[in-house]
């Protein structure tokens, strides 16, 4: 009983940060595009609303396994999350972060194209994709259905493949930076980065914003791996920055 209190405790705890975590950066990320684009999200309050409201019911479902592989790392040895740098060679603490970007990358890009697939796209992708356009509030704003899927790679991960806890952190950084900065409407990284060779792999605002211009293809997350090696991806949107739009390709579904 006292363990199952304590897991519950750490859900809670875990939701609450997670929760917390969301507002703090969407609410950065917002703040900079009324500072940056004014009247930009002027005629979509009533939106932002919504997705403020799927998101945080998203921070809860996000916060439950992530409390409890939180607990079992603290109290049972449950994952490979280690504090001792010296534990692995130094050369795995990059080796790490890209194995998990990589593999996160992989599980949400065909998870995200099953969830277009008629059936689940009306089920559950239909939430996210209500957000036209997509602010910087939507990063999180999905379907329960959605966000259980989302939920547990993180957790699946810890439990499977080694990773020190710093290098944890920078993982859940880059999720959340570029979660919301794909959504917010436009561009921040600079036109050398986003149209160069770095870009052609990297997914940014630019590359996102098209996904939801089509809604279909440019179905990844951190890198445009999966979506040049399976056909999918549909080049850059137009964010009235100084980038010219990439013509679109045929893609598959």
């Amino acid at each position: 009983m006292d363990y199952a209190l304590a897991i519950l405790a750490s859900a809670i705890a875990m939701t609450l940060i997670v929760g917390g975590r969301y507002l703090l950066s969407s609410g950065f990320f917002a703040w900079i595009t009324v500072r940056t684009r004014p009247g930009q999200y002027d005629k979509l309050k009533p939106q932002i609303g919504r997705e403020i409201r799927w998101s945080l019911l998203s921070a809860a479902i996000y916060g439950v396994p992530a409390g409890i592989v939180a607990w079992g790392w603290q109290n049972a040895g449950w994952t490979k999350i280690y504090t001792d740098p010296e534990m692995y060679p130094l050369w795995y603490l990059p080796v790490s972060l890209f194995l998990y970007l990589f593999l996160h990358d992989t599980w949400f890009y065909w998870t995200h194209r099953l969830f277009h697939r008629p059936r689940w796209f009306k089920v559950a992708h239909a939430v996210h994709h209500d957000s036209r356009p997509p602010t910087a509030w939507a990063a999180m704003s999905f379907h329960p259905v959605e966000a259980i899927s989302g939920a547990i790679v993180i957790p699946a991960l810890v439990i499977a493949i080694p990773i020190h806890v710093g290098v944890l952190g920078l993982v859940l950084l880059v999720m959340t930076v570029m979660g919301v900065s794909n959504h917010m409407g436009w561009e921040m990284f600079p036109r050398w980065l986003v149209q160069g060779r770095l870009g052609r792999w990297l997914i940014t605002a630019t590359h996102h914003e098209k996904h939801h211009e089509l809604y279909r293809g440019n179905y990844g997350l951190y890198f445009r791996f999966w979506d040049r090696v399976c056909g999918t991806d549909v080049g850059l949107a137009d964010l009235g920055s100084g980038f010219s739009a990439a013509g679109s390709q045929r893609v598959r579904d």
